[in-house]
């Protein structure tokens, strides 16, 4: 853990064991919440003001009360060890934490209905059935209405055990009253014949490649960055690694040094929600949708990464802690690893006529985690180039989710991936949040598209392309998609910053893999997760609206989040101002999905556009020919 000089952590630093300890002895002590109470989360209460100017150490912390069916939430001053601003918040439901997720399984295979229903389909070992208690969603379903809800999804192991998810149960949902520890009721659409089971995920060694020579990285006078606590400097970044409950990995303070002066890009980044809307209407596939930040946390759900398999290199790891529901601390060791990468040329120019060539090689620093939800696996990278590119992307691997169906028959919403298994069409849509500074806090925003001029006397070659710039100056105004006919990004600049050719600073945001929602707007998870309906969004900074969704999008009818915030049209005039970036990965799995996914990819870029007066990365050295 960093501490500072005088042997505290520093004001960014993620929440450690004993301030967990701390936090959770305080809401026990002096909360009155009762015997039943747990946990939903504690982590950082990050400093409400940019320059992190606050005395003591905060914690936010999140509880759930079955008793009362209440969720209430405040701060706990770790420093003075008191409780501050604890409240009731009335109407909703806190996220369904890993303890909870786990309790929902035993549930639902203690109860004798739902032994009978596996039984119905040849089932007599239970303890070999895998029971996910997804959150409950909105649906306005007769006798749901202010429970505590999971809907059970269910698949049968396979007989070597390492696949959890080899058979899926079709048709049989479980719906779990959480609060109470019961079923509800059992909604069985009909028996489907359970899939063959195709074998072991695991190949034995013999039926693996044996043709793979070793690849060793190796920098024998160790690597270029600096690391101070989560403090870290490379190249010329210089950033805050953090870590939240919810979101998981946070970067805070991110800027990049231009000569003798260290200029902000960021003050924070992070991905604020999740949302994988599956698109089977049929029996109780409707009701897979998975809110995977805002319903369950990332943060609680990272892997504890490995050298030399999900890390390859002279790699620093940075421990975080977690908690179990009694609020009791957990460490999740090698949380976030860092390390550098080759990236092939940075640039390069050759002048034929003399032999003339310089090559310069670009490097990037990772730094990356890797989070484990259910049947997907997700790893959110962090990339910083030399030339002071900041690149976003997130490696999606795991199993697809799988149904059965029935032999013979076609699937009308997804796909045959093996022989009686159906992995239905879904997409997986990131929002990702950035509280801008660049070059301070009054930055504007402005949608850049470009267009062909019509056939004539100002274009009589046909070629003309007319560049068209145009200022979003209010939330409303920018509520944006893409438009791939007009090649649009979107720029944040700063107005009161101006570069050598008199023109604003500006960083400009590049899409990559995207896609719209298929979910009709007034479909449940439409409405839970409107902002997915629009690619950009920005926001006057406030620090309450941390989450595009809302803070409890668990079981609420929606409207939260970015469209109840915007609705104040508030100015982006030289204003301190966030921006929310949607990505959409469309996904329709394939039979090389199965059984296990290969990596994919999404991805988009922050590029500096009139940031710095030429090429940032000419001081990086050329590189010298080898044979």
């Amino acid at each position: 853990m960093a501490t500072t000089e005088t042997g505290t952590p520093h004001a960014l630093d993620p929440l450690n064991e004993g301030e967990i300890a701390t936090a959770a002895t305080v809401i026990k002590e002096q909360s009155g919440l009762d015997e039943t109470g747990w946990f939903e989360t504690i982590t950082l209460q990050e400093p409400r003001t940019k320059t992190h100017g606050q005395d003591g150490r905060f914690a936010y912390v999140c509880c759930y009360e079955p008793s009362s069916n209440r969720t209430l939430a405040g701060i706990v001053d770790l420093t003075g060890r008191k409780l501050l601003d604890w409240q009731h918040v009335p109407g909703v439901q806190a996220r369904i934490v890993p303890d909870e997720f786990a309790r929902g399984d035993e549930i639902a295979k203690a109860d004798p209905d739902f032994l009978a229903a596996l039984a119905k389909r040849g089932i007599t070992d239970a303890s070999k059935v895998l029971v996910e208690s997804w959150a409950g969603g909105n649906f306005g379903i007769e006798g749901e209405e202010g429970k505590r809800l999971a809907y059970g999804h269910c698949w049968l192991a396979n007989d070597a055990g390492d696949n959890p998810y080899a058979r899926p149960i079709a048709n049989l949902h479980p719906v779990i009253d959480l609060r109470k520890g019961k079923i509800l009721r059992i909604d069985d659409f009909g028996v489907v014949p359970l899939p063959p089971d195709q074998g072991p995920l695991n190949l034995n060694a013999s039926e693996t490649r044996t043709d793979i020579k070793p690849l060793e990285i190796t920098q024998p006078d160790g690597p270029s960055f600096d690391v101070d606590g989560y403090h870290v400097t490379w190249q010329n970044w210089d950033l805050h690694v953090g870590f939240d409950l919810r979101e998981g990995l946070v970067l805070h303070d991110i800027g990049y040094r231009d000569k003798d002066r260290l200029r902000s890009i960021m003050h924070r980044a992070s991905m604020a929600e999740m949302v994988v809307p599956y698109g089977d209407p049929t029996g109780g596939n409707y009701r897979r949708n998975a809110f995977d930040t805002g319903e369950y946390g990332i943060g609680q759900a990272l892997d504890s990464l490995m050298l030399g398999c999900d890390c390859v290199g002279h790699i620093h790891y940075f421990d975080v802690c977690s908690h179990d529901w009694h609020g009791n601390p957990t460490i999740i060791k090698n949380a976030v690893c860092m390390h550098e990468e080759d990236f092939g040329t940075l640039w390069k120019f050759s002048v034929p006529k003399t032999g003339q060539t310089t090559v310069t090689r670009s490097r990037r620093l990772v730094i990356s985690s890797v989070a484990t939800i259910g049947n997907y696996v997700y790893g959110f990278f962090w990339y910083f180039y030399q030339d002071g590119t900041i690149g976003i992307e997130v490696k999606a691997t795991g199993i697809p989710l799988p149904t059965g169906i029935a032999p013979g028959q076609a699937p009308q919403h997804g796909a045959l991936v093996s022989p009686g298994i159906d992995a239905h069409v879904h997409q997986h849509v990131f929002s990702f949040r950035f509280e801008m500074a660049v070059d301070g806090d009054k930055n504007s925003v402005t949608e850049v598209d470009f267009e062909p001029l019509p056939q004539g006397s100002d274009n009589p070659h046909g070629n003309a392309i007319r560049i068209v710039e145009t200022p979003l100056t209010s939330e409303k105004q920018a509520q944006r998609e893409l438009d791939l006919a007009r090649a649009r990004y979107w720029k944040v600049c700063n107005p009161g910053s101006l570069n050598a050719l008199g023109k604003p600073v500006a960083y400009k945001l590049v899409p990559g893999v995207n896609a719209l929602p298929f979910n009709h707007p007034d479909s449940s998870v439409g409405r839970r997760a409107s902002f997915m309906y629009k690619h950009f969004w920005a926001t006057q900074y406030a620090p309450q609206e941390r989450f595009p969704a809302g803070w409890f999008p668990n079981q609420h009818s929606g409207g939260d989040g970015l469209p109840k915030w915007t609705e104040a049209d508030r100015s982006l005039d030289s204003e301190d101002i966030v921006v929310w970036y949607t990505m959409n990965y469309h996904h329709l799995p394939r039979p090389e999905d199965w059984p296990v996914q290969p990596v994919v990819y999404a991805a988009f870029h922050w590029m500096p556009s009139g940031f710095f007066d030429r090429n940032p990365a000419l001081d990086v050295p050329p590189n010298v020919a080898k044979t």
